[in-house]
């Protein structure tokens, strides 16, 4: 049975109340710090439900138990510090390299040397120094109305902040750690002057202030309140496949587009894992990111939450498949975080809230 419960952590000398999340525990007697060899304990902000057949399947494999702690990555980075030395986590995982990023600057990560990673995941999707390796990949396309756009209009993102979509573009907030990797790797292929004139240009052309999620941008271009959003694919992957009819009918009103095909490539972000400096079962956690990077993991992944396997071979899923081929931006994800604080003072000056 898997157990479900509230956690509460006292943050800090303030010890302020921050909520963790579920403490999810695959075996129904089992505590963190008992059983030791036989158990990994994650600490994750994936929130997918999903998520809990490569734990079965990895227990299936291995014997090894996985219990889990969910909550947001900030929390859980606030978490693994307030524990220290005592910590009974063995890897953190999360999405977007920023936020492994912010966690390796806490000096969170041992270095990981694997054989067994190092052939599976290509060498932009891991950390230089093998703090973190990417398990999944997420492509930041154009989504537009198809009733509205013709896509030969489309070409690249910095097409974006051409006078022709004035009053027609939509994303998400600069806070989003997805806005800001993707200004960062801007960055990385333009300098910082040129990105600012980028997000300044940007904003000029959007079609109201930012709110909401990727779903809520594919939504508002739906409706037509912007002609053109900057999203992950597999949200629209996610209303292709609802049962709901409104969803079906905002994905049917979306085409997808992959910028930068004639040059860098699309961006690419990752969800990804790193081993803690005080993991009290570093070797069985080793063995869950190489079980994480079979061919078995890797389908499910991308079956059951529509994102894009690292590992080469590995099928798509059909619908996101559907979306077609594209060449991938192959700047190391590293470089995301690393440019997280430019991306965050350019953004702020060019009045992207």
């Amino acid at each position: 049975m898997t157990l479900k419960r509230r956690a509460f952590l006292g943050a800090g000398a303030a010890a302020t109340a921050v909520a963790l999340g579920s403490l999810r525990q695959r075996p129904a007697n089992a505590q963190f710090g008992f059983g030791r060899r036989s158990v990994v304990n994650l600490y994750s902000s994936r929130h997918y439900d999903t998520d809990d057949q490569l734990y079965e399947g990895f227990r299936a494999a291995t014997g090894i138990r996985v219990n889990v702690v969910e909550a947001e990555a900030d929390q859980l980075i606030e978490r693994i510090k307030s524990e220290g030395q005592n910590s009974p986590a063995d890897l953190l995982m999360t999405v977007d390299a920023g936020r492994l990023w912010r966690a390796e600057q806490e000096d969170l990560f041992q270095p990981v040397s694997s054989a067994v990673l190092s052939a599976a995941i290509p060498e932009n999707l891991r950390h230089p120094d093998g703090l973190w390796f990417g398990l999944t990949q997420r492509a930041r396309v154009l989504m537009y109305n198809k009733a509205t756009v013709d896509p030969a209009d489309l070409s690249t993102y910095e097409d974006l902040v051409d006078p022709k979509w004035r009053g027609r573009i939509l994303t998400r907030s600069s806070t989003n750690i997805y806005s800001q990797s993707l200004v960062g790797s801007m960055i990385a292929a333009h300098g910082e002057a040129d990105t600012e004139a980028w997000a300044r240009g940007l904003v000029a052309n959007f079609a109201r202030d930012p709110q909401g999620g990727d779903t809520d941008q594919i939504k508002a271009v739906a409706a037509g309140l912007g002609d053109v959003a900057i999203s992950n694919t597999y949200y629209l992957a996610r209303l292709i496949k609802s049962d709901k009819a409104e969803d079906q009918a905002v994905a049917e009103a979306i085409g997808v587009f992959f910028p930068n095909q004639d040059d860098r490539g699309t961006h690419v972000n990752i969800s990804g894992a790193g081993v803690l400096k005080t993991a009290p079962n570093a070797a069985a956690a080793v063995r869950f990111l190489e079980y994480l990077s079979s061919p078995e993991a890797q389908r499910i992944f991308a079956e059951s939450n529509n994102e894009y396997p690292v590992v080469e071979g590995v099928a798509i899923d059909s619908v996101v498949a559907g979306f077609g081929e594209f060449k991938a931006d192959t700047l190391n994800a590293s470089v995301f975080g690393r440019n997280n604080p430019e991306a965050l003072r350019i953004t702020d000056r060019a009045g992207w809230n």
